[in-house]
C-alpha cells in the first residue's frame, strides 16, 4: 500500500486550492510523473473507498493529516481536469 508523506499531503492541499489550467502551464515532466504515479494511485484509491467502500484507509490517514473529505474532493476534481483517470 501506498503511504502518504509530507510531501504527498502539501500536493494535495495545493491540487484542491488551485485552478487546474495554470497547474497545466507550469507544470513540468517531473511534476507531471508524480501525480500520475504517486497522487494519482493515492487520491484513486481514496475515491474508490468513499464510492465503492473499498477499505484502503485512506479517509483515516486524510484526516490524520488534516485532509477534509471537501479538500479531497477538490483535489480529485483538480486531478481528473489535468487529465489524471481516477475512477
Amino acid at each position: 500500500m501506498t503511504k502518504l508523506s509530507l510531501e504527498d499531503i502539501e500536493f494535495i492541499k495545493i491540487l484542491a486550492n488551485s485552478d487546474a489550467s495554470v497547474l497545466q502551464q507550469g507544470m513540468n515532466d517531473v511534476t507531471r510523473r508524480r501525480l500520475d504515479q504517486q497522487i494519482g494511485v493515492i487520491l484513486r484509491e481514496y475515491y474508490f473507498e468513499n464510492t465503492m467502500k473499498a477499505e484502503t484507509n485512506w479517509t483515516e490517514k486524510f484526516l490524520k493529516a488534516g485532509i477534509t473529505e471537501d479538500v479531497g474532493k477538490s483535489a480529485i476534481a483538480c486531478a481528473r481536469r489535468l487529465g489524471i483517470d481516477i475512477s
